[in-house]
C-alpha cells in the first residue's frame, strides 16, 4: 500500500495503489497526507464520477467552489 504505484516521484504530486478494506475503507498514504497537509480529524470532500473515478479534496475546497459560483440572478418584477 502507498507504493507510489511504481512511478518516479514528481514534485507536488503523489500516486499510489491502495487496497479497499472489508468495510470499504482506504488509508490515505502518509506521502499524500503530507503533500496536502491533512491532519487527523480533518474533514475531506469526496467526489465520485462513474467515468472519471474518485477525488478527495480538503473540505475547504467546497467553500472555494461555492465562492466561485456566480450569484443567482434576482427575478425580474
Amino acid at each position: 500500500m502507498g507504493d507510489q504505484a511504481g512511478l518516479p516521484p514528481v514534485e507536488g504530486r503523489f500516486a499510489a495503489t491502495l487496497t479497499i478494506g472489508p468495510k470499504g475503507q482506504i488509508v490515505i498514504p502518509k506521502g499524500a497526507r503530507d503533500l496536502l497537509g491533512f491532519q487527523p480529524g480533518d474533514q475531506v470532500l469526496l467526489l465520485a464520477d462513474r467515468a472519471r473515478g474518485i477525488a478527495i479534496l480538503p473540505a475547504s475546497a467546497l467553500n472555494d467552489m461555492m465562492a466561485a459560483m456566480p450569484p443567482k440572478p434576482e427575478p425580474e418584477s
